[in-house]
């Protein structure tokens, strides 16, 4: 690992640092539910916005629209084009 600093004592690492933001998305035939992997400063929407098509999510279940469960995996590649929509998960709230 490198450190370097600048002339005002900031400092830089070849180390990227994400955190893990629990997330449900729909595709048109799956409901995924995982961790999208985040900067500090980013928000979901940046990073869906990005110049890449695929967004990477961690401890994944996919599951069919009528919430049968299909698949789970440590990681997941999904094509951002397929997003329907996509929530926090600490955002949801059962509904009346």
């Amino acid at each position: 690992m490198t450190i370097r600093y600048d002339e005002k004592g900031k400092f830089f690492t070849d180390i990227v640092t994400k955190n893990p933001i629990p997330v449900v998305a729909q595709t048109l035939i799956h409901r995924i539910e995982g961790s999208v992997f985040l900067r500090e400063d980013e928000r979901l929407k940046d990073a869906l916005n990005q110049d890449s098509r695929f967004i990477a999510m961690g401890d994944v279940t996919v599951s069919t629209l009528k919430g049968r469960e299909r698949y789970q995996s440590k990681f997941l590649l999904v094509n951002t084009e397929h997003i329907i929509w996509i929530i926090e998960s600490e955002d949801i709230e059962p509904a009346q």
